[in-house]
């Protein structure tokens, strides 16, 4: 029996011109980055979807925000003139720095804005894709965009916890809902700069768990670490989980990927890593299923890492991040980014991935 992990050759499942932009004058940069989960009959994908606004002026750098109307949230667009402003770096089509004094470049803005569609499916391959957004980022918390959703359905609930970005840094917040129509926001549940935030899918000894990623800025690298609580909202007891390597594919950062499942030998964990090149793979962590901070093995290679052109070419090049997973009948379909702007899956027969931990 073939214990082989299969990229399925309807990749790429969902592309940018199956994306309807949000407003005129909007471009769509990437839809990426998805949460996933079963609901009923289907499958969804929370999907990040980003979009730029056009300009037809080359001095016009055109900016899209998250603006308040009466109380509600709506898109917004400020515009920078270049030759106003030779202080600024356009040279990353992602974000808009300067030099902070320091020799350290400081962000101004991001250059797209990120928001969430629903993408529904019965085979997991083809996908129906909202041509609306689902939620929109909050303006107040929000207003530089939501960004890479994680589901983790506990009873009849499904928690979707997610990068809210402001000016203010990269924060995590959570929003639930019962049937992926109408949401109820809960608020941010970790500071910034914390992300790639999972959430374990039941109580473990009594408590929740989940993996982050905080970003030191003194001195420290872009490490998981491990947190608990009683209420998916208060998160206390941190510690540090993994970390970095010296040199390889986990040399650059590392951080959550999948929710973790749990199967015969423990929790499964699907995670990312990059290398100072900023070239992501996918990873596995196993723990004990009693106690997720003991790691039992881990793959010394990447389970799935960039090869094909739709992985190696796009918005972002070299990129593979997964936000989730379904382990079905023995069999781990991960969804997954590619290039900031596709979406792809991967089938990963468990026993492929057990091998690959060695156990």
């Amino acid at each position: 029996m073939q214990y082989s992990i299969k990229k399925i050759v309807e990749n790429p499942l969902i592309v940018t011109t199956d994306v309807v932009p949000s407003i005129p004058g909007f471009r769509v940069d990437g839809v990426f980055n998805c949460g996933v989960t079963r609901y009923g009959s289907e499958i969804i994908l929370l999907c990040r979807v980003a979009e730029s606004v056009i300009s037809d002026d080359p001095d016009v750098y055109k900016i899209p925000i998250m603006a308040s109307d009466n109380g509600n949230s709506r898109f917004g667009v400020t515009n920078i003139r270049r030759s106003e402003h030779p202080e600024y770096n356009y040279d990353d089509s992602r974000v808009l720095t300067k030099d902070d004094g320091n020799g350290l470049k400081k962000v101004v803005s991001l250059t797209s804005l990120s928001h969430f569609r629903v993408a529904r499916s019965i085979d997991g391959v083809k996908f129906e894709l909202g041509t609306r957004p689902a939620i929109l980022p909050d303006p107040e918390t929000e207003c530089w965009g939501m960004e890479d959703p994680r589901i983790t359905k506990i009873e009849n609930t499904y928690y979707i916890n997610y990068t809210a970005v402001s000016p203010n840094g990269a924060a995590t917040a959570l929003i639930k809902t019962m049937d992926f129509i109408s949401y109820e926001r809960l608020g941010l549940i970790f500071l910034p700069e914390n992300k790639d935030v999972c959430i374990f899918p039941k109580k473990i000894g009594g408590k929740y768990y989940a993996f982050n990623r905080p970003v030191p800025n003194a001195f420290g690298t872009p490490d998981i670490w491990i947190s608990e609580s009683e209420d998916l909202l208060h998160w206390g007891m941190h510690r540090h989980f993994y970390g970095v390597s010296d040199n390889g594919w986990e040399n650059g950062r590392v951080g959550g990927g999948a929710v973790p499942f749990l199967t015969e030998k423990g929790w499964i964990a699907i995670y990312h890593a990059a290398d100072t090149n900023n070239r992501y793979c996918l990873g596995a962590f196993l723990l004990s299923e009693n106690n997720p901070d003991i790691l039992i093995a881990k793959t010394k290679k990447p389970l799935v890492e960039p090869g094909e052109i739709y992985e190696t070419q796009g918005f972002f090049p070299q990129v593979v991040f997964t936000g989730g997973c379904l382990y079905e009948n023995g069999l781990v379909k991960v969804y997954y980014g590619a290039a900031d702007d596709k979406i792809c899956r991967v089938d990963i027969p468990i026993e492929h991935i057990y091998r690959s931990l060695g156990v």
